[in-house]
């Protein structure tokens, strides 16, 4: 031992500057007391998040299909001897789809075999030139012209409920009126028969028509009835009404559109009057 300490001694006055070791730290203690709480944090896979989105919808389905499911005529029923005092009232009709990702708006249009309600008048615009608007002209279309209309409808100047072009003319109207038209589900579509070269027999086929569309939920309300109809009358208008909407949807087929994506699913039909009740309606 003591051999070890003079030895030690004559190192020292050997070296009048001793090397000094240090060790150099790469992450603080706070930096390394961060990043274990960090790592503890798990983040859900997309694989995972599909499941529980899955286990979600399937719990709320359950949750539907527990309430009670009436038939139509059972439903008119019902509301009627709620509204006794309310002549007036009307049955209004309710419809759910499931829209998903990328899905265009469901839309159609429809005319009751007893109207519920007066219709509110409508203004078609048609962009065409040459014999094409003269024909449109005669049809009954209230606005006729070419691209000089497009200022005017940007500025809101120029306002229409429907809005039918030429095939010759939609390649010039589209870059500038696409995203604003099309926000509104107003831009003519190939898809919907909104873009033909047959503009009067377009228009003669939507005389005395009405629209319907979903908002943007895939949520659609309509009125179907008044309550002095009879039974029958009511039952003709929801029947006809669905039929509008199952086109739309796609879950009945139609020889004039192409069957190019999935149906969208009708998940629950509800009927309701103004004070009364909504009545899940099992046979629509």
């Amino acid at each position: 031992m003591s051999i070890l300490l003079s030895l030690s001694r004559q190192c020292c006055r050997g070296n009048a500057n001793p090397i000094l070791f240090s060790r150099s730290f790469t992450q603080t203690f706070v930096v390394q007391a961060r990043d274990k709480k960090q790592s503890k944090i798990r983040t859900p896979s997309k694989k995972a998040l599909a499941a529980k989105q899955k286990r979600r919808v399937a719990k709320a389905a359950l949750k539907q299909g527990k309430l009670e499911q009436l038939s139509l005529l059972d439903a008119i029923s019902t509301l009627r001897a709620t509204e006794v005092a309310s002549p007036k009232a009307m049955y209004e009709l309710y419809v759910k789809t499931e829209m998903g990702s990328g899905v265009a708006v469901p839309k159609g249009r429809f005319k009751l075999p007893k109207e519920a309600k007066a219709r509110a008048e409508e203004t078609v615009l048609v962009f065409a030139e040459g014999r094409q608007a003269e024909e449109a002209k005669k049809a009954g279309a209230h606005i006729v012209g070419g691209i000089e209309l497009i200022e005017g409808i940007l500025n809101n100047r120029i306002r229409a409920s429907t809005y039918l072009c030429t095939t010759s003319l939609i390649r010039a109207i589209t870059p500038r009126l696409g995203r604003f038209l099309g926000q509104q589900g107003l831009m003519p579509s190939e898809r919907r028969g909104t873009v033909t070269d047959d503009i009067a027999g377009y228009i003669e086929r939507i005389q005395g028509t009405s629209e319907w569309k979903a908002d943007k939920t895939g949520n659609i309300h309509m009125p179907i009835g008044s309550m002095h109809f009879s039974a029958d009358e009511v039952v003709r208008n929801f029947r006809h009404f669905m039929a509008s909407v199952k086109k739309a949807t796609g879950n009945i087929k139609d020889n004039r559109q192409k069957e190019t994506k999935k149906p969208v699913v009708i998940s629950k039909v509800l009927l309701s009057s103004t004070r009364g009740p909504g009545i899940r309606i099992a046979d629509y």
